[in-house]
């Protein structure tokens, strides 16, 4: 009877992964992988966890599929060809190249974050199709020495990204095609007025930042906005910006 249940379950959730557009999949749930899933979570994105070991899964409710990362079979089934994002977080930066490679070639427009621990597979992530390549290691050390020499910024830069009790967000958001945004500024659109949010930057598609002259800078398609404010005000500018 225990195995007809665990079976009718993993059929369930097989099926809600099947349903599912635009979600998140997670490969590998060590403390890494487990802190991106949480997080993922916390801001209500759709995620769904690979992982080989079932005890990594016995006590949490997360939507996942239990099988080896670097198969197609399992990929497909963690419903790659549908997903928007993937992060790669498995032990080596082996796995993590040839997750990497196989879920470019599964689904083309799949936005992928891979683990790297060295620098000499770092390029070989790029070249396979990684759109951003993480070192923990590094990141780790570039996080204590903010807090050694910027303790204050770096508190405040915690508190918006990731505490969700805090009344401040972070939101990036994309002029879609024909946006009404196009050839106008912020001050002509007098968006803190209208929508609470401040836009702290845009990034163009060259990839530069634009912060210095962020408020006279017409508007160019495929422009991204990084803006902060309240949880409304900003999806009140979502909405200008997809009106």
């Amino acid at each position: 009877e225990g195995r007809l249940t665990g079976q009718f379950r993993r059929y369930r959730m097989q099926r809600t992964i099947d349903s599912m557009a635009g979600h998140l999949i997670v490969c590998g749930t060590g403390r890494v992988g487990q802190a991106i899933t949480e997080f993922v979570r916390s801001i209500g994105q759709e995620v769904v966890v690979v992982d080989r070991d079932p005890d990594r899964f016995s006590d949490r409710d997360v939507l996942h599929v239990l099988g080896d990362a670097t198969s197609d079979k399992i990929l497909r089934q963690a419903g790659i060809e549908q997903a928007a994002t993937l992060v790669t977080a498995l032990g080596t930066s082996v796995d993590n190249l040839y997750v990497t490679l196989s879920a470019r070639g599964l689904n083309s427009n799949l936005f992928i974050v891979s683990r790297c621990d060295d620098h000499e597979a770092l390029a070989k992530m790029l070249q396979v199709g990684a759109d951003r390549v993480v070192n923990p290691y590094e990141i780790g050390g570039s996080r204590m020495a903010s807090l050694a020499t910027q303790p204050n910024v770096a508190d405040f830069l915690d508190v918006v990204v990731h505490d969700g009790a805090y009344e401040a967000r972070l939101r990036e958001i994309l002029l879609p095609e024909d946006c009404t945004f196009e050839g106008k500024t912020i001050d002509d659109l007098t968006i803190r007025r209208e929508t609470g949010a401040v836009v702290l930057s845009v990034r163009d598609l060259t990839g530069r930042f634009h912060t210095d002259d962020v408020s006279r800078r017409p508007f160019e398609p495929g422009d991204v906005i990084v803006a902060i404010g309240s949880e409304s005000s900003l999806d009140r500018l979502a909405d200008q910006v997809n009106r």
